[in-house]
């Protein structure tokens, strides 16, 4: 009982010692690791996987990448400095790469380092496309998520502590049963909805700064139509999905780009 009181005593601790306002939405968020201690340690995976990868230079796709990725991060300043905000990207070190893979991919470590995969280009086709890509990406760094989702797996390892304390005394078979139990209802009920979440997000305050950047956001959808056919209908279920299905996520962006352009419209971008 009193290491169980002690599981759940910390996980409260974390739940308000990790809460902070993310000025963006404005909402409420749970980040139990500070900038501080995240964005050193992404930097240096980031630096080890450049180092293990083919970075690609000096080509046309390369310097789009970076020419995209520049406008992005302008608009991201643009867009936080009219909330009033600008000192939110300190320690924010923004970086842009390709590299050869054949993999259909990109991701953001937090603090700004982003890798495109090659593999990707074929299907974002132009500055508009690779613009939906990157202004997702840059999202995710900006709403803190891989801080939150850190923050997640640490509540969620608590939890499980707590469980282990309370089944004992029970037989090793329920035990086992009871924390397999836990795992699955903690993946399928919290983490995978928790990501899906994140990716809209990302997608709505994506198309925001695609916007602000230049891009008109309506060409978000014809990548995410270029995406869903590339799948080929064979995608997992949303269910079981850390990303929304194609037709949710296409769904979903055709109703936020109209308040993606008003947002760039008031900083003097129109479409």
């Amino acid at each position: 009982m009193k290491t169980r009181n002690i599981a759940m005593a910390g996980a409260m601790a974390l739940t308000i010692a990790a809460c902070s306002t993310n000025p963006i939405t404005g909402k409420a968020q749970l980040n139990a690791v500070p900038n501080s201690q995240l964005f050193p340690t992404a930097f240096t995976q980031y630096d080890q996987f450049l180092k293990e990868n083919k970075v690609i230079t000096g080509t046309k796709e390369a310097a789009m990448v970076t020419s995209v990725g520049q406008k992005i991060k302008a608009a991201a300043e643009k867009y936080l400095a009219s909330l009033g905000h600008s000192d939110y990207l300190a320690g924010y070190e923004w970086e842009y790469k390709l590299v050869q893979s054949d993999e259909v991919n990109a991701w953001c470590m937090p603090g700004g380092k982003i890798v495109v995969y090659s593999g990707i280009l074929p299907i974002t086709k132009d500055e508009a496309g690779l613009a939906t890509v990157l202004g997702h990406e840059v999202a995710h760094a900006l709403l803190n998520h891989g801080g939150q989702r850190m923050t997640a797996e640490m509540a969620q390892q608590l939890g499980a502590a707590g469980l282990q304390v309370a089944t004992q005394g029970k037989s090793e078979t329920t035990q086992a049963i009871l924390q397999q139990a836990y795992g699955v209802g903690a993946t399928y009920g919290a983490v995978l909805p928790f990501s899906r979440s994140h990716e809209s997000e990302a997608d709505k305050v994506g198309l925001t700064l695609m916007a602000v950047a230049g891009y008109n956001p309506d060409k978000a959808i014809e990548f995410w139509q270029r995406m869903s056919a590339k799948a080929g209908g064979s995608s997992t279920p949303e269910l079981l999905s850390t990303h929304p299905s194609d037709a949710t996520r296409i769904a979903n962006i055709t109703n936020e780009i109209p308040q993606a352009k008003a947002n760039a419209a008031k900083l003097g971008v129109k479409y």
